[in-house]
């Protein structure tokens, strides 16, 4: 069923846990999230970020999204990730998204401030929740040109952040503090106390972006800081990657596709599972 961004957070909020916001520009990715979620009974955001377009435009597997989410029995967020533009949050919302992120991180202050509240407008008129970004973290949701070197020149200014919030009406928003998207290249380096002060000074729930690669701790500490919302995407597919690579191997034969994208799926589940089993611990189910 589908629910709205707030509600997910809200849910959080109560059980002091983060909710997991997968990428699914696959059908196998969308699957196997979509059946995590129900075999543990929790909220979670199915996301289709920009950057993933040459995979699959939003048009096109998005309406699968919207659908599965509807159909299923586990309460789901249909999500635009990292929308960088008006124009792509509204295609989301023409295809039935209910919650998105406007990306405009990139830009100047001011300007990512304006860009921010044209959608957070477009989102009251549907009733929707927005995230936006404040920092900038090193790489993209593709998993290209990431880094953790010298991050702290990327933090999000918590004075910046509060003033941000109260001017843009966002109902999250999503910070740097240390973790990068993509494959991680060296160890990351999380500053928890920044957390805990852009929390205490926005109000609102911190989105992680970067969430693959951390550790059962990093996870736990960092949602105890203030951290709700978790993306989630390199990880998973890379372990979709090694299960057909293993697959191939084994099986040199294979004259066929439709076996690598059930082994595919399956590992995915696996490697989702795991995760939700960490952000959602002691949550009621």
């Amino acid at each position: 069923m589908l629910i709205s961004l707030k509600e997910a957070l809200d849910y959080a909020e109560r059980n002091d846990c983060g909710i997991a916001a997968i990428n699914t520009p696959t059908y196998e990715m969308l699957l196997a999230t979509v059946r995590v979620a129900e075999r543990r009974n929790v909220p979670i955001i199915i996301q289709h970020a920009e950057v993933h377009e040459p995979i699959n435009t939003i048009e096109d597997i998005g309406p699968v999204m919207v659908e599965l989410a509807k159909r299923s029995t586990a309460p789901i967020v249909v999500h635009v990730d990292h929308g960088e533009s008006f124009d792509y949050v509204r295609r989301g919302f023409d295809v039935g998204f209910n919650s998105a992120m406007i990306d405009a991180s990139r830009m100047p202050y001011e300007d990512n401030l304006a860009v921010t509240q044209q959608v957070v407008a477009l989102a009251n008129e549907y009733g929707y929740g927005v995230e936006a970004e404040l920092g900038v973290m090193p790489g993209r949701e593709d998993g290209s040109q990431s880094t953790s070197s010298d991050p702290e020149m990327l933090y999000t200014d918590p004075e910046m952040a509060e003033a941000f919030v109260r001017d843009s009406g966002v109902t999250a928003l999503a910070c740097s503090f240390g973790t990068v998207h993509g494959l991680y290249k060296a160890e990351p380096h999380l500053n928890f106390e920044l957390i805990s002060e852009l929390r205490e000074r926005t109000g609102v729930p911190i989105v992680m972006h970067g969430g693959s690669g951390l550790s059962e701790a990093e996870y736990l500490e960092c949602i105890k800081r203030g951290v709700r919302k978790i993306n989630y995407y390199t990880y998973a597919d890379k372990a979709a990657l090694e299960a057909v690579q293993q697959l191939l191997e084994q099986t040199p034969d294979t004259y066929t596709f439709s076996p690598l994208t059930v082994a595919a799926t399956r590992a995915v589940e696996a490697n989702i599972e795991q995760l939700v089993d960490v952000l959602y611990r002691g949550a009621a189910s």
